[in-house]
């Protein structure tokens, strides 16, 4: 190895750059993964959401069918987890919103204000401010209904809907804000009014959703189970993750792109090391048989050619590691501004994220592919005939 210096560090670096390059693909399609996430449970969905069995699929219509009663009650026993932050309730309506000229048609959510700020951290306010308790006449706006309807702070608006009992029945609001969140949909179509605004207006009692906030994203599956435990099927509790298909088609797309760049990698390096090793074993002719002709065993030059790339990959493994890890450390100081991922408003900043896991396959990929690469140019050392390999010496 130290002797073709040249040829040794060419196979060293496609190896550390190719281990590098997996760290920071790796990292950065994490990153991808915990903002996408945590957009939408700070934006939409909670970490865990509950409600009455069959909301999901027929709430939608008729969500005054599905109420749980007396929420407060459920949620002051569900904060006792010390693992939650925070548990909201949320009213799910649907109607028209009419500012004196034309109706747009709406979907609608009766929150708690307060603790809905605390939540939303990565909803924007683009005009006016968030939504407060003591705004029991405002509304908060999705952007885009706001542009449909040229809508800004201060303007009046009118809801109109049926109650639970079929009457029609109005009231009027006050424009407090216009938000943007991470989905375009939403905003095209989103209204928020104070929970006992939304209760008055449908004239009934309870809450469609208890929204579950907690102070780690990792804890969501453990209180997910505790939570099944507890309410034993008597209602639906679900993690944010199930409540979003967009997150797992995103997941699944990066992840197949990821192992479609491990592969190629894997083979830039398995090509690069076998033709390194090919070429030595060639100009090594003699030298292996000498070794024959004084009593060592075709194994045994096996073993020291495929030790020898072992050596190798190991080498350029810990190097690419080091230099991943560098560079990750290097770009994340700096950030990478990106443009708003599909169906989105809103763009954001990227990281690479060092994840131990991540680390340990890249080298993992870079010893492999290195040792794969030895073992036919090995395997070509034990059909030399030693007279053969001999006459390379002369």
């Amino acid at each position: 190895m130290l002797r073709q210096k040249v040829r040794s560090g060419m196979t060293l670096a496609a190896i550390v750059f190719g281990v590098t390059g997996l760290i920071l693909a790796g990292g950065f399609v994490q990153d991808i993964f915990i903002q996408l996430g945590e957009a939408i449970i700070h934006s939409q969905t909670g970490h865990i959401q509950i409600f009455k069995n069959d909301f999901l699929e027929k709430g939608t219509r008729s969500p005054e069918r599905f109420l749980i009663e007396q929420p407060e009650k459920l949620a002051a026993e569900i904060r006792k987890h010390s693992e939650v932050d925070a548990v909201m309730s949320r009213l799910f309506f649907s109607g028209l919103l009419n500012n004196g000229k034309r109706d747009l048609a709406i979907i609608g959510e009766g929150v708690e204000p307060d603790r809905e700020a605390k939540l939303g951290s990565f909803i924007t306010i683009a005009a006016g401010r968030q939504l407060a308790d003591s705004d029991h006449d405002g509304i908060l706006l999705g952007q885009g209904v706001a542009k449909t309807l040229g809508l800004a702070p201060g303007d009046r608006v009118t809801l109109v809907l049926n109650a639970a009992g079929g009457a029609m029945n109005t009231l009027d609001f006050v424009v407090i804000g216009i938000f943007q969140s991470f989905s375009k949909d939403f905003d095209a179509r989103a209204v928020r009014i104070p929970l006992n605004a939304a209760q008055e207006i449908l004239q009934i009692n309870g809450a469609n959703v208890l929204v579950v906030a907690l102070h780690k994203t990792e804890d969501t599956a453990a209180v997910h189970a505790k939570l099944l435990s507890e309410l034993g099927g008597k209602l639906d509790v679900r993690t944010w993750n199930s409540l979003s298909d967009f997150y797992d088609k995103a997941v699944q797309l990066y992840d197949r792109q990821f192992g479609v760049l491990q592969l190629i990698i894997l083979l830039m390096v398995l090509l690069s090391v076998a033709n390194s090793v090919n070429m030595s074993v060639f100009e090594r002719q003699g030298e292996f048989g000498t070794m024959q002709a004084l009593g060592n065993r075709s194994l045994d030059i096996v073993k020291m050619v495929v030790l020898e790339s072992t050596f190798l990959g190991l080498t350029g493994a810990l190097l690419g590691v080091l230099l991943g890890i560098t560079a990750a450390l290097t770009i994340s100081a700096i950030g990478i501004p990106m443009p708003p991922p599909p169906n989105a408003n809103l763009g954001y900043t990227a990281y690479i994220r060092i994840v131990p896991f991540t680390l340990f396959t890249s080298g993992l990929v870079g010893i492999v592919a290195t040792v794969l690469a030895s073992i036919l140019p090995a395997y070509k050392v034990t059909r030399m005939q030693v007279v053969d390999s001999l006459r390379q010496n002369i």
